[in-house]
């Protein structure tokens, strides 16, 4: 089942063509991890993806509902604001610097969604939220706020946030670059938890061994379009392309 498709997605701030003509399926339970050099475009094809970008072209996707549909002229005509909050339902996002609520407590943080925007009860949603943080290993953590944390496990709970709203996708963007090696590592290791499980993941990302050992599918982006995409051992071990060759030399 295809859980995400983006068909000849097109973007442009001023005159810098960021993403040019962009195509990506997801089915469900695949991992698929996008790599490439910084101002490849892969943050603002996850940005255009999750309805944080309107892209100028293309199609947008999600389980045969279009958010956003190319016009034939080349310009993308979004969906009506009452369809699209139906759409956000079916994805999780997680940024790089956690993005949480500072006064809120971890508990709070992962249950205000669930209960203000999907309406669920507040006591399911608690006990689902403190199975969360036992997975997490934070449930010791559910009164703390978010300063009394490391960064390793702020994301943690962001990630934790993402799945109480029971997405079909979960969203990554470099969710390991604001931590240091170490807390890299406990990040990883959730991530490979949840690939495991089969959930449906697409993962922006600087760790190329993790992408290679997590991934059903590696995509290797540059100058806004995918220069090679396919297997990830062959990805990262066989590049075709001089310019995927290139890149991949430095790790």
């Amino acid at each position: 089942m295809k859980i995400l498709e983006i068909n000849n997605c097109k973007k442009q701030f001023g005159d810098l063509e960021v993403l040019k003509d962009i195509s990506l399926s997801v089915e469900q339970g695949q991992v698929i991890s996008i790599i490439g050099p910084s101002g490849s475009g892969k943050s603002t094809l996850l940005r255009c993806a999750t309805l944080l970008e309107t892209m100028d072209g293309g199609d947008l996707i999600y389980l045969g509902q279009y958010a956003a549909k190319d016009d034939g002229n080349g310009t993308a005509v979004y969906a009506s604001d009452q369809e699209l909050k139906q759409i956000r339902m079916n994805f999780g996002l997680v940024f790089q610097n956690f993005n949480l609520f500072p006064h809120y407590s971890v508990l709070k943080n992962i249950m205000e969604a669930p209960v203000l925007v999907q309406k669920r009860d507040k006591a399911e949603v608690k006990a689902e939220a403190m199975e969360l943080l036992r997975k997490m290993g934070l449930e010791d953590k559910a009164d703390a706020y978010p300063y009394q944390l490391s960064g390793g496990q702020q994301q943690r709970v962001s990630i934790a946030r993402a799945l109480a709203m029971k997405p079909n996708i979960l969203f990554f963007d470099e969710p390991t670059s604001a931590l240091d090696p170490e807390l890299t590592g406990e990040i990883l290791k959730v991530i490979r938890d949840l690939a495991a499980e089969k959930m449906t993941m697409v993962i922006v990302t600087h760790e190329m061994a993790f992408a290679r050992d997590v991934s059903d599918h590696i995509i290797f982006m540059d100058g806004g379009v995918i220069v090679e995409q396919g297997d990830p051992q062959q990805i990262i071990n066989d590049p075709k392309e001089e310019r995927t060759k290139a890149f991949l030399s430095r790790f």
